[in-house]
């Protein structure tokens, strides 16, 4: 007696379940692998942000108003070389930069560069150093106040910046889309803002 085989609608059914049984599982690995790699990247830009925004409102926080006489004169010798004496802050780079004496009397500027997309400082005419990680884009950096008057001593009200910082992820979108953060602060000075 001969053998029998198997039919074509026999085989096709087998191949089609043996398909279906291995192909949902591995669908499932993958979007758990997409999935989790999203999330770090994600964890890694709100890390990164969070120490970024953290450095640059206590550095604010903590500055110091112009109060150099000299500058009355001479506008060159000073840190805040546009407003003055009496001024807690200066922006600078078209409103992408902001320039205050630090708590250690330096002059300390904090910008966003441009040419590679980084949250960087000078302190004292130094060379920039980055803030921001070369794996993170800022895509914007905005520096404002409500009224230009505030940083001046001479009014009533205490000196505060507000800060907004969009970043991303930088480079190829890795299993889906790059995280992106929005974030918006405003920061007023640690000391009251008396006359001197």
């Amino acid at each position: 007696m001969a053998t029998k085989g198997y039919t074509l609608i026999e085989i096709m059914v087998a191949v089609g379940i043996f398909t279906t049984v291995i192909a949902a599982p591995t669908g499932f690995f993958v979007s758990s692998l997409k999935g989790q790699q999203r999330a770090l990247a994600s964890q890694e830009l709100v890390d990164n942000v969070s120490y970024s925004l953290e450095y640059v409102s206590r550095t604010l926080r903590m500055a110091k108003k112009e109060l150099d006489l000299t500058c009355k004169t001479n506008l060159s010798n000073c840190c805040l070389k546009s407003n003055g004496v009496g001024f807690n802050y200066e922006l600078t780079r078209e409103g992408k930069g902001i320039r205050f004496i630090n708590y250690q009397d330096a002059c300390q500027e904090i910008f966003w560069d441009t040419s590679d997309n980084r949250l960087k400082e000078i302190k004292d005419g130094g060379a920039p150093v980055a803030l921001t990680p070369r794996k993170l884009e800022v895509v914007s950096f905005k520096i404002g106040t409500t009224t230009p008057d505030i940083w001046n001593q001479n009014n009533d009200k205490q000196a505060r910046v507000t800060l907004y910082l969009e970043i991303r992820a930088e480079g190829p979108a890795a299993f889906g889309s790059q995280p992106k953060i929005q974030i918006q602060t405003t920061i007023s000075q640690r000391n009251l803002d008396v006359q001197y």
